[in-house]
């Protein structure tokens, strides 16, 4: 029981970075159709400009709860620019290009990114600065930290905000009538490139805050950490509907949880054949799952292409 329970929360909280990541996804294909899988790579800039801002503020004398402040912000404001950089220059020239077009693009961006962050921090793994006090706490048996904690409400925060962007303004209203169709929308008096700016813009602040997440929970970084942590979320993402963001956020919390329940049983599963070291394969396994029996996800819709 006291494993279970700490898979549980272990679940949660890989599952909560998951649903950030996969709301970045899930906005740009709710409306555009395109799977943006440079945004892993963004998420990874997102935590190797915290460290560089950190590391140089703390040096400077800067104290290190205000350093870490001015870290996520530089982080937000560089992923921000990213995202609308790679809309703007990347996708929005292939808007009406066949779809494997922009698909080719993203991966081919997503490369870029890759290599651009190896030549400016290098090859080796960082070590994310410590921002907040090591606080543990137990509960039935499991244990749990503050940075847990934390991680958990602030996406569970984040998420709502995001709903209440989407549902209850004037920009969230112009995203969802731009998802529907983007011709109608545009003669509606819409303006359609900055909807869509603006959902590339969101979802790379989001994946700055998942990046500093990311690195606080596990305190190492790595120019290629971005790669699977996009498969994950993409994979989410599909699980819970890509295009849906209540999908979205319900396939990051579930695929965190069976990982995170797979790694703790695995073992015993296969008579020690596998270890923990082999939760990866749970998140492809439930992608090839849900593919062949409900692509359109949990709470996705079956639609035909988009106009």
């Amino acid at each position: 029981m006291d494993i279970f329970l700490q898979q549980i929360i272990n679940g949660l909280v890989q599952g909560s970075i998951y649903a950030l990541v996969a709301l970045g996804y899930t906005m740009v294909y709710g409306i555009m159709g395109l799977i943006n899988f440079a945004h892993g790579e963004v998420v990874m800039i997102g935590t190797l400009v915290t460290i560089s801002v950190v590391g140089l503020l703390v040096k400077l004398g800067v104290p290190l709860a205000l350093a870490g402040v001015a870290g996520l912000l530089a982080a937000v404001a560089v992923c921000m620019a990213l995202g609308w950089s790679l809309e703007r220059i990347a996708y929005r020239p292939l808007r009406n290009a066949p779809r494997l077009t922009p698909l080719i693009t993203a991966i081919g961006m997503s490369i870029i990114l890759q290599n651009l962050a190896m030549m400016i921090w290098g090859r080796n793994y960082l070590t994310f600065p410590k921002l907040l006090p090591q606080v543990d706490f137990e509960f039935a048996g499991a244990n749990f930290t503050a940075v847990q904690v934390i991680i958990v409400l602030v996406s569970a925060l984040t998420m709502g905000g995001l709903l209440l962007l989407v549902y209850r303004t004037k920009l969230g209203m112009a995203m969802r009538a731009t998802s529907q169709n983007l011709q109608v929308a545009s003669l509606m008096g819409v303006n359609i490139n900055r909807v869509i700016a603006a959902a590339f813009v969101i979802g790379s602040a989001l994946g700055a805050l998942a990046g500093v997440m990311v690195g606080t929970y596990y305190e190492i970084a790595h120019y290629q950490m971005g790669f699977m942590l996009g498969l994950k979320a993409f994979t989410a993402a599909v699980l819970g509907g890509i295009g849906n963001l209540a999908g979205a956020m319900l396939g990051g919390i579930l695929l965190g949880l069976i990982e995170a329940l797979g790694a703790g049983y695995i073992g015993d599963l296969t008579g020690g054949f596998l270890g923990s070291h082999y939760q990866d394969i749970f998140a492809f396994v439930v992608l090839i799952v849900v593919l062949m029996f409900k692509p359109s996800g949990l709470f996705g819709e079956k639609t035909g292409d988009r106009a």
